[in-house]
């Protein structure tokens, strides 16, 4: 056989050996921003994984349900949406805590195009109607129809409407004239009053009952049902899309993919153990490897055999994360001691000492009330007095006191179908681990553990 004829047996060998393989990757490898893989940014990061949520999210928009999508903070909520979602399927309103439903109606009217100014006519309780007004060019025309017709200008019709912002009827009318066919997306539906909570809950059933209007609720909170808690008619006409599990296997790919994106290798045990300490928070997975990557001076895909990051500084590098975010955990400590006002019973006070009593794997699980009560009656001044409705109250209020307190997104959430506090942003607990708890104890004034 001459030698020039013969093959080496690998290129024709169907078994690639791995180091092979990773060669051939790194020779089609694209470059990439290592903030646009770990970290967390405004748009969809390239390290995206689907996950069952996006299909049940698919799934329900897709037979024309409202949905709400829930989670604790910064669990990819937001990203669900920009993912299955393009810009022009939907209208964007980002809710505020100081709207009733009128702001709400109004809002949804002008992301749907139309310009609202005040009416000379009144509602019926004696408010000034709104009047809406939608323009469009009825002779739009191509370029060729428009030869020979430059000097005359295009004509523009309008629609006005006299709309009572407060009647759901009037909203739906006015969507339905100008053929509206958008999803209707209310992001950080968590920050508006419990009321219009409430409020908006009745109109929803409205929207389903009488027009083809479909809505994407977005919210942080853990509770499955909480618009049907609000209105029960709405068992049934929603659907819930879980946004906060992140199973184990689907942080691992995640980081897994960011590696082959960067060509960069993270220590198989710095995984196990930043998924462990994050507590399975995506957010705090996402800005770790971020922040190795940045300590390895590896800003984008990195040209050559894969690098092995240096992980060693794993330990400071979560606490870092974590504590960003320390002046808004002390503000919530601080808001729980102050309350809304000061009162005898000082219940929210109570709670921050159940909170600091609890071991951290049962915060991660969340609270039962009946395990705050348990902690709290045997310490408070009413001892077996203490009327555990006025728990209750202060639990079922506990979001409205952190949304008047500034601090968003919330952390703490109460849950009144199963009756549990829960820790929204998981990073409190973290954080929490590395305090002195019996000197914020002492600052309440509260009893020290272990005394």
């Amino acid at each position: 056989m001459d030698r020039e004829c013969v093959i080496p047996l690998i290129v024709c060998s169907p078994f690639i050996t791995t180091k092979q393989t990773k060669i051939q990757d790194i020779m089609t490898l694209q470059t990439n921003k290592t903030k646009d893989v770990f970290g967390i940014q405004r748009d969809l990061p390239l390290n995206y994984i689907e996950r069952s949520a996006d299909k049940i999210l698919l799934d329900s928009l897709d037979r024309s349900h409202h949905v709400v999508i829930y989670g604790s903070s910064k669990q990819g909520k937001t990203s669900l949406r920009k993912k299955n979602l393009t810009q022009t399927q939907y209208v964007l309103v980002h809710c505020s805590n100081k709207w009733d439903i009128e702001q709400i109606h109004n809002n949804i009217l002008k992301q749907a195009g139309y310009e609202l100014t005040v009416s000379k006519s009144l509602t019926t309780s004696g408010k000034a109607k709104v009047k809406a007004t939608f323009g469009w060019n009825l002779f739009a025309k191509t370029e060729a129809e428009m030869e020979g017709e430059v000097g005359r200008e295009n004509e523009k019709t309008t629609k006005s409407l006299d709309i009572d912002l407060e009647d759901v009827n009037d909203i739906i009318k006015a969507l339905e004239e100008i053929k509206f066919d958008k999803i209707l997306v209310l992001e950080d539906f968590h920050y508006l009053k419990p009321e219009t909570q409430r409020d908006f809950s009745i109109a929803l059933k409205a929207f389903h009952e009488n027009s083809k209007f479909t809505f994407l609720i977005i919210g942080v909170w853990l509770e499955e049902n909480r618009l049907i808690v609000l209105n029960g008619d709405l068992a049934g006409r929603v659907k819930s899309v879980n946004a906060d599990k992140w199973e184990h296997h689907e942080l691992k790919k995640l980081v897994e993919d960011g590696e082959h994106l960067l060509n960069v290798s993270f220590d198989e045990t710095i995984k196990e153990v930043l998924i462990r300490e994050s507590l399975q928070n995506v957010y705090v997975v996402q800005e770790v490897c971020y922040l190795i990557c940045n300590d390895n001076n590896i800003h984008q895909t990195f040209e050559g055999m894969q690098f092995v990051l240096d992980c060693s500084k794993l330990d400071k590098f979560v606490d870092q994360v974590v504590s960003q975010h320390s002046g808004r955990y002390n503000k919530f400590i601080s808001s729980l001691i102050e309350g809304f006002q000061p009162t005898e019973l000082e219940m929210y006070k109570w709670i921050l000492f159940a909170i600091l009593n609890a071991e951290e794997s049962d915060l991660d699980k969340g609270l039962r009330r009946s395990e705050i009560n348990d902690v709290i009656r045997p310490n408070h001044p009413r001892g077996s007095d203490l009327n555990p409705g006025n728990l209750t109250q202060a639990l079922t209020s506990i979001a409205s006191l952190q949304v008047r307190s500034g601090i968003t997104p919330i952390i703490v959430d109460y849950d009144s179908t199963t009756k549990k506090i829960n820790i929204v942003d998981k990073g409190f607990i973290i954080w929490l681990h590395n305090q002195d708890k019996n000197e914020i104890l002492l600052e309440a004034s509260l009893p020290l553990i272990n005394q």
